[in-house]
């Protein structure tokens, strides 16, 4: 469980979303349960409204795809240093299954970090479990500007 009251502890990255997390990431919910610098590992869950559905009553893809950006962005940032980014340079996300109201949580982890890019997977589930998407994407170590 992440220590709100000590980010201190952790990582540059996740010493700024402790401080003023993103807009895009308190529409979504965001809350950080786990993380493992070590092996670029975060778990985070997030809460889908009604505000994250399509016409059609299911959660759009559109979010599904932000929530992926959202998680492996924040595995990949656990190992730099303050004053770098990681942007992401491309991802994949596969559909699996229609993502409804309620708890969902996502997992990332790098599978592969070189000297200035990095390479991540990770899935969705719902709070039940099931698989709802997974994910891959590049990014790349960088100077903030």
């Amino acid at each position: 469980m992440i220590d709100r009251a000590h980010p201190e502890k952790y990582p540059p990255n996740v010493q700024a979303i402790l401080k003023r997390p993103a807009a895009a990431a308190a529409w979504l919910g965001q809350e950080l349960l786990e993380i493992d610098a070590e092996k670029g590992f975060a778990r985070i869950a997030y809460d889908l409204t009604e505000a994250h559905f399509n016409r059609f009553g299911a959660v759009h893809g559109g979010v599904t795809a932000l929530i992926m950006d959202d998680v492996m962005s924040v595995a990949a940032g656990l190992s730099i240093q303050w004053g770098q980014i990681t942007p992401t340079l491309e991802m994949k996300v596969s559909y699996i299954a229609q993502a409804k109201a309620g708890r969902a949580v996502a997992e990332a982890r790098t599978v592969k970090r070189g000297k200035t890019v990095l390479f991540l997977e990770a899935d969705l589930k719902d709070a039940d479990g099931r698989l709802l998407a997974t994910g891959s994407c590049t990014a790349m170590i960088a100077e903030m500007n």
